[in-house]
């Protein structure tokens, strides 16, 4: 929880960050008066001097103290946001300082200083206009004492150690948006106030107990976020077919078509009909590293082309695949974008059918072709977490013929979720299970992030066997029933299968 959740109370108490050992001197009655009523009265500050604050005993309660910095608690159950019902007055320390020293105090007392967002740290004396009023943050400043390094600056400044007691008005400005959330949705519940950032777009997934506050709620995040102006809950699953969800607009515009910056990279989409994951930035940006100028890149799942263009650009050639004909658009469009349409060829598959289309194509010519000293490598990146690992029996003898030296093998990257105890022994195993062979010491497993508790989303890599991804002619096919033998010759001007 933050800093600044904490409630009103007409009494001071301390924090427990500052808890020191209990006093048994009780509070004068004539300050118990005096800071009941300054508590009423927003504006109103009273003195007090150096060494003669009288601390509370340890069994006061520190809930009220928790609470000092929440919003009224009159917003309890709020569902159509009123920011007028946010107001309240706190009590805060204040520093008296002659205007002309103003900024260099603030600089030399910058962590003391109190920090609220759109807060004014430094007000008018209503008693002495030559001097202002700087407010202190009270959890710096426990039991409204200072201590030997702010009374220290003070005294190299000439300023008088003594601090004030100041009535502060906070409003809805002045609270963070989670203060706020968590003073509106029932108590004890839990609150989200974070969310995937797509260009202008707020993504949230609400839990069943926020939705009848859901309005409110993307309202506060337009409100405290500059930039969003449209914030949306998911109320599906991700689609496995397509990779989109639907969504629900809370607030702000409805526009669903928004830019996005990745790696130095702009991309365009229509974030109700494709997929993009903000969280995933490092994780294509890792394998893109990975990748030399002269690669071959195959993206089975390419979505609107976060692997794809940016291996483009590094001089790669790529070969980009999305089933969504939305996401297909959208490459096309942000290949444009990004001048590389001519270093990408774009396809609108199923995965199934792209690997034993245009990659086999591919990897029988290039891999034919390829020369013990060239350094060409072939990635195929296979991100479609759900469903990847099915596909990779595709592999099974997709090519014909000699193999092709170790080191031209193809990598695969392939995605997968796991709830297993031990997700890489998981993945590895299912992965193992589509391509019938072993990859024990052949393959590396990468946690790539959390998705939900218990569910983790991995990489592995590997390059594929080969005796996985070559069928060698059987006996019989290399010596048929006939009345001569087939030669080497006769081998050389077979076509392999495309």
């Amino acid at each position: 929880m933050t800093l600044w959740r904490f409630g009103y109370s007409a009494r001071l108490l301390k924090t427990n960050r500052f808890r020191t050992a209990a006093s048994n001197t009780s509070f004068p009655a004539v300050w118990m008066l005096l800071a009941q009523y300054s508590g009423r009265i927003p504006g109103l500050f009273v003195v007090v001097k150096k060494n003669r604050f009288f601390t509370m005993p340890e069994t006061v309660e520190d809930k009220a103290n928790l609470e000092l910095y929440s919003p009224h608690p009159e917003v309890r159950g709020m569902t159509l946001l009123d920011r007028e019902a946010f107001k309240r007055t706190v009590v805060v320390p204040v520093l008296k300082v002659k205007k002309e020293i103003v900024n260099t105090l603030l600089k030399s007392l910058k962590h003391t200083v109190l920090q609220r967002p759109g807060l004014k740290r430094v007000v008018e004396d209503p008693e002495d206009e030559d001097s202002r009023l700087v407010i202190l943050d009270p959890h710096k400043i426990p039991e409204f004492s200072l201590g030997e390094s702010e009374q220290e600056v003070l005294k190299q400044l000439n300023v008088r150690p003594e601090v004030s007691k100041y009535n502060l008005e906070l409003t809805y400005e002045n609270f963070k948006s989670e203060e706020i959330l968590r003073a509106v949705l029932p108590e004890g519940q839990e609150v989200t106030s974070g969310f995937s950032r797509v260009g202008h777009i707020a993504h949230l997934n609400l839990r069943d107990h926020q939705l009848p506050y859901r309005h409110l709620i993307g309202q506060v995040i337009i409100d405290k976020n500059p930039g969003i102006t449209c914030v949306v809950n998911k109320t599906s699953i991700i689609d496995s077919t397509y990779r989109n969800f639907q969504m629900e607009v809370l607030a702000g515009e409805s526009n669903l078509v928004t830019k996005v910056k990745e790696n130095n990279i702009a991309y365009e989409l229509d974030f109700s009909k494709v997929y993009w994951n903000p969280r995933l930035s490092t994780e294509h940006g890792r394998i893109v590293e990975l990748l030399k100028p002269g690669d071959v890149l195959f993206d089975v799942f390419a979505g609107i082309g976060p692997f794809a263009i940016p291996a483009a650009k590094k001089k790669c050639r790529v070969f980009a695949n999305d089933l969504n004909p939305e996401s297909y658009n959208w490459l096309l469009h942000n290949c444009k974008l990004n001048k590389v349409d001519n270093k990408i060829k774009a396809f609108n598959m199923d995965g199934r059918d792209f690997l034993l289309g245009p990659v086999r194509e591919e990897l029988s010519k290039e891999l034919q072709l390829l020369k013990e000293e060239q350094k060409t490598s072939f990635h195929i990146v296979m991100n479609l977490p759900a469903l990847a690992i099915e596909f990779l029996d595709v592999f099974r003898h997709l090519l014909a013929g000699e193999p092709c030296s170790t080191a031209g093998l193809p990598t695969v990257h392939c995605y997968g979720f796991s709830k297993h105890d031990d997700p890489a022994k998981d993945i590895q195993e299912r992965a193992e299970a589509s391509l019938g062979t072993s990859l024990d010491g052949r393959c590396s497993t990468y946690l790539v992030r959390n998705v939900a508790p218990n569910k983790e989303m991995l990489c592995i890599s590997f390059q594929i066997p080969a005796d996985v991804l070559y069928k060698r002619p059987c006996p019989d096919e290399a010596n048929p029933a006939s009345k001569r033998l087939r030669t080497s010759k006769d081998f050389s001007e077979e076509k392999l299968p495309s």
